[in-house]
């Protein structure tokens, strides 16, 4: 199997390139720098491969929650290859792909994630694995205060993302001895993106490129301040 897959949520933007099992990797963190770097990525990822965009199998792509502008580039980025090579999609969450990277990487069987949404809220979503590598939902993903997380149950919890540094003694609080740990300063990797969007497409979880939405979690991109 061939899938390419993308990721520019956050700060880190970063391609991969999935083939038998084998992943490759351009990642870096550059603010404000993805809709610029996004394809120069992808291009050399498929060049170095000597793989035509029309020999995937699929696409795969972080739809979120995150940035809105990441979200939006990332999803931009995946429809136009898609449409154009006429490829499925497999959108992945960006908050799985952290928990997959701290399962890949860490050795984390449940993994509670927060990435800090600002406005004093978090994105949360909480992920385990039931042993074949692949982080399934544990607890629905939403956007809230860090006090207001749900709590965690059955084991303990390794926390990761941005979230945790940013609220962590609130966060902590909630978790209380769930908690095994925070590990704030880590990414969603487009290469963790790949290995949730091959087991997505295995799954039948892929859309027509047209159906591949972004989420945001939140409606509203700021607030407006009180006349």
């Amino acid at each position: 199997m061939k899938l390419l897959a993308i990721e520019t949520a956050t700060e880190a933007c970063s391609a991969a390139l999935f083939v038998d099992g084998e992943v490759e990797e351009r990642f870096q963190v550059v603010p404000r720098e993805h809709a610029r770097l996004i394809l120069t990525m992808v291009d050399d990822l498929l060049l170095d491969a000597g793989i035509a965009v029309g020999e995937l199998d699929g696409l795969a792509f972080g739809r979120g929650p995150g940035s809105f502008t990441g979200v939006r580039i990332a999803t931009g980025v995946a429809q136009g290859i898609a449409f154009g090579a006429d490829l499925p999609v497999v959108p992945v969450s960006t908050l799985a792909a952290l928990a997959q990277g701290a399962l890949m990487d860490l050795g984390a069987p449940r993994v509670a994630v927060a990435l800090d949404a600002r406005m004093g809220e978090v994105y949360w979503g909480a992920y385990m694995t039931r042993g074949d590598g692949i982080m399934v939902t544990a607890e629905e993903e939403r956007v809230c205060a860090p006090e207001a997380v749900p709590p965690l149950r059955d084991g303990v919890w390794l926390g990761v993302g941005s979230g945790w540094g940013s609220y962590g003694d609130i966060l902590h609080h909630c978790c209380r001895e769930r908690l095994d740990g925070m590990v704030p300063d880590r990414y969603p990797a487009a290469r963790d993106v790949a290995w949730l969007g091959v087991h997505g497409l295995r799954n039948g979880r892929a859309v027509a490129p047209e159906r591949a939405l972004p989420v945001y979690l939140r409606d509203n991109v700021a607030k407006k301040p009180s006349l």
